[in-house]
């Protein structure tokens, strides 16, 4: 997906743009004497992210990561259960790795992730896929489940914690553009949206201490990077307490919201451009929006999730919010940030008893907030989710695919809409590397997240450059690199 954070696993396919069913995979380290692991990352940016911190727990138990899934020891899939079509990829994929395990006795596979606690049963015992399943919050474990299945035990631990933060962990930046990167602040999530099976697949929220994230932030800037997008379920929900014990040497310290969070990373240094990833519009405030102003470089681009324009379908979400509250979010960052923040969502077409009136309000509220750009899907019932107990999934397929593309039709229009305002304008971007479509292009993104291609010439990637846009389409803006004045002496 071209608007997302450059990923430190390399992106395996890009037929399928669905943002819960991207897939991506490690690549070669150049250590000998190990063994390999191979690990398939299926989802969202929470688990690319864990992917990191998996490779490093086994690094520290003899294994180095690699591509080639046919050299593997060890193969890994870290799933995402949140769609259904994540789903049936991991099982056909299960399928074809099972074949492989034939063919090379003594190699292990796992299941990690947010598939491991609601399909363990199937996995292990019905269907006998797997010799490993392991949880989100149980992957300092994995050595001991690798050592475990060795023997012909399977290797299982789904348990939930309400303090695994992973702080202690520096994670593996497998073969990453060495520009940006990702800093996990949270895990968990206590929203219990109706359509969502995360609380149930990630358990309780929990904040990370904020002098880890300052210090990994740091140690990233060191190396090179020039970005960190801030993850959590719900960032804006980040909250850490002290506990009354002495904290890098001083006594009696107040908690630390997402604000005070915000500003700390910012601190690190002027040139660590600032991301954060993802906000609830019930808990982004006023503080959070006068702080990305206050700092230039914490990026203009918040990502706030609609899922519906309608209020009565919000209720049954149990999104806990109004459209008249979302709309108040949206001025207010209209107000403090200006006209060109930018700004993205998610929408779900054909939730359970959604009308054609109720589907029409969602198309007005992409209208009245101007979104850049945004994850849009039919809804697809999650086993074990409050919507699929307590209401039938009742719009017919039809009619949500062709809602969707009203939907995809109406974003594509505003994005056009949005990125055509830009022309003219000079826009700071950071270069990740080349374009997609050709080396002789470099690619980098806009403060507002927008994606701007221009030539390569003689720049070079993790450098800022003030790009004049020159011409876009819906997706990306296209440009030429302003070269500063010369000195007259």
């Amino acid at each position: 997906m071209e608007h997302r954070i450059a990923n430190s696993l390399k992106i395996l396919t890009e037929a399928d743009k669905e943002a819960c069913e991207t897939v991506r995979v490690s690549e070669n380290e150049p250590l000998s004497g190990k063994k390999r692991l191979f690990i398939e990352s299926y989802g969202c940016q929470m688990n690319f992210s864990d992917s990191e911190i998996v490779a490093s727990v086994m690094r520290e138990a003899g294994f180095a990561t690699t591509s080639d899934v046919n050299n593997a020891d060890l193969i890994f899939l870290n799933t995402c259960s949140i769609r259904d079509n994540a789903e049936q990829k991991v099982r056909n994929r299960l399928k074809h790795l099972n074949y492989i395990k034939k063919n090379r006795p003594g190699t292990l596979i796992g299941v990690l992730g947010c598939m491991a606690e609601r399909l363990k049963t199937k996995f292990l015992e019905e269907e006998k896929m797997v010799d490993i399943v392991t949880g989100p919050d149980a992957y300092r474990d994995l050595p001991r489940l690798v050592e475990e299945a060795g023997t012909g035990q399977k290797g299982v631990n789904v348990f939930l914690s309400r303090e695994e933060t992973y702080a202690d962990i520096s994670p593996i930046r497998l073969n990453s553009n060495s520009v940006s990167a990702f800093v996990s602040i949270m895990r968990g999530c206590d929203n219990m949206c109706s359509f969502c099976v995360v609380p149930f697949t990630r358990g309780r929220e929990r904040s990370r201490d904020p002098y880890s994230i300052v210090k990994e932030a740091e140690t990233l800037f060191h190396d090179g990077y020039r970005e960190v997008t801030l993850l959590g379920q719900n960032v804006d929900s980040y909250k850490w307490t002290p506990e009354g014990e002495a904290v890098n040497g001083a006594l009696g310290e107040t908690p630390v919201n997402f604000a005070n969070l915000l500003e700390m990373v910012a601190k690190v240094n002027p040139e660590l451009r600032v991301r954060f990833s993802t906000s609830h519009p019930k808990d982004i405030t006023d503080e959070v929006l006068y702080t990305i102003k206050k700092y230039d470089n914490i990026c203009n681009h918040i990502h706030l999730p609609a899922q519906s324009g309608n209020t009565r379908v919000l209720e049954i979400m149990n999104r806990t919010y109004s459209r008249e509250w979302y709309i108040d979010r949206i001025d207010a960052i209209r107000r403090i940030l200006g006209e060109d923040c930018g700004v993205s969502h998610d929408m779900i077409a054909g939730f359970c008893t959604e009308t054609e009136e109720e589907h029409r309000d969602s198309m007005s509220l992409m209208e009245y907030a101007r979104f850049d750009f945004g994850y849009m899907f039919t809804y697809s019932e999650r086993p074990g989710t409050l919507a699929a107990k307590k209401f039938a999934d009742d719009i017919p397929e039809e009619v949500k695919k062709r809602r969707l593309a009203e939907i995809i039709e109406v974003q594509r229009r505003i994005s056009l809409e949005r990125n055509q305002r830009l022309l003219g304008t000079v826009q700071k971007v950071l270069i990740e590397g080349p374009s997609k479509k050709s080396d002789e292009d470099f690619s980098g993104r806009s403060d507002q997240n927008k994606m701007v291609v221009f030539p390569r010439e003689n720049h070079k990637k993790g450098q800022y450059v003030d790009v004049l846009i020159t011409d876009c389409n819906a997706a990306t803006l296209l440009g030429r690199v302003l070269l500063p004045e010369p000195l007259l002496g």
